[in-house]
């Protein structure tokens, strides 16, 4: 380890330099710029999301202030606000884009055969979540009368809990126009909540041997070909063959389905689900559906721990770019959560984090003993300059 490199040096070596300027001239995110790099620019939108910078201020503020401290980052001098205005505003987010997928590989190097439960098929969540904005201030994100919004869609692999695919739209756009595009591996299982019900899309599912666990809309029709038997002493009240019976829901998947009731003690309330894995205990089914929560935790994170809900800018390229650096910021994190020794939670990591940024330690010796880790002090106090 370079003993003169910050922790925020050290998690900026995550990223391969040749790897990131491959992303560069992929993207095209340099052409016609001077002076600042992009490398800089992803520094210090890296360091907009870790320091919980909420404003251009904040980021260039924070960044002189560390003056001294830079060299090790790859950047020069900390950026004029103006500077790093415009190349939010006109450098491509595909370059975070590109980033973000680039680490997630390597997190799912990583991350392989950490997974609950004992079935080697692949489980996934997927839902979305608004982001509101200002209409006023960003008039392109359409979304209602008085409130603008853009919407992030994710899909949750349950193998880490990594986020493997990632994607904003406006928030007047429908969850089901995304998931339409996904493609899963056979025998993959989708976990979703009523608002993916589409039943053209169970029914392709089916065919492609992909599975699904959701809730069935109260409105739903459908007959009873079979009652199985339930378990004993489980909070399991139904469990049943069906085959949908409304017009084109019969046309869009003429498959025998599985619906369960299961009973939530907590919340006192039966949940319907519906799923097309015929063969799972209905306890595994009702389970696999409870493992949909973490995505939600997930989104929980994100936006409490991270900066996309304050946007450091107000056109597309900014808002996208400040986004995809925060899903590149909480992959970092939960890198380093799952190397670290110490049961951090995210939240207190990025807590902890803030404070020792621009301190000179051991990165991976400090996660594991963040209180017994002294700082390298670089050699530069000179005994005698305010002494009498």
């Amino acid at each position: 380890m370079n003993k003169y490199s910050s922790v925020l040096g050290q998690i900026l070596g995550l990223f391969p330099k040749a790897e990131f300027y491959e992303a560069v001239r992929k993207t095209g995110a340099e052409k016609g710029a001077k002076g600042f790099s992009s490398w800089e620019h992803f520094a210090a939108m890296l360091f907009c999301q870790i320091g919980q910078a909420q404003s251009l201020r904040e980021i260039v503020g924070g960044l002189s202030s560390a003056m001294g401290k830079l060299k090790h980052l790859g950047i020069d001098d900390g950026p004029k606000r103006s500077t790093l205005s415009y190349a939010n505003n006109h450098r491509p987010w595909q370059l975070y884009e590109t980033i973000f997928y680039s680490l997630l590989q390597r997190c799912m190097a990583q991350f392989r055969g950490k997974r609950r439960f004992k079935f080697n098929s692949k489980l996934y969540s997927m839902d979305a979540t608004l982001i509101e904005l200002c209409a006023s201030l960003f008039p392109w994100a359409d979304y209602r009368q008085t409130k603008g919004a853009v919407k992030l869609h994710l899909l949750l692999d349950h193998e880490g809990y990594l986020p493997v695919f990632a994607d904003l739209t406006r928030g007047n756009v429908h969850e089901i126009n995304v998931a339409k595009r996904l493609a899963f591996p056979k025998g993959s299982i989708v976990a979703m909540d009523m608002g993916y019900t589409d039943y053209g899309l169970y029914g392709r599912w089916t065919e492609e041997g992909v599975y699904f666990v959701t809730r069935q809309k109260d409105n739903a029709k459908y007959e009873v070909i079979e009652q199985r038997t339930i378990p004993q002493n489980r909070n399991i009240i139904k469990d049943e063959i069906i085959r949908l019976t409304g017009y084109y829901a019969s046309l869009d998947c003429p498959y025998y389905l599985r619906r369960i009731e299961v009973l939530d003690e907590e919340n006192d309330r039966i949940i319907v689900l519906l799923t097309n894995h015929l063969k799972f205990g209905s306890t595994t089914v009702a389970a696999i559906y409870k493992e949909r929560w973490n995505i939600e935790i997930f989104f929980k994170h994100l936006k409490q721990n991270l900066r996309i809900k304050t946007f450091v800018g107000t056109s597309p390229n900014a808002v996208l770019t400040q986004i995809w650096t925060a899903l590149i910021a909480i992959l970092v994190l939960k890198y380093m959560q799952f190397r670290s020794t110490f049961g951090w939670s995210l939240s207190n990591l990025i807590a902890m984090l803030r404070y020792n940024l621009f301190t000179y330690r051991d990165l991976w010796e400090w996660l594991n003993k963040p209180f017994d880790t002294p700082p390298i002090e670089p050699e530069t106090y000179q005994p005698g300059l305010f002494e009498n």
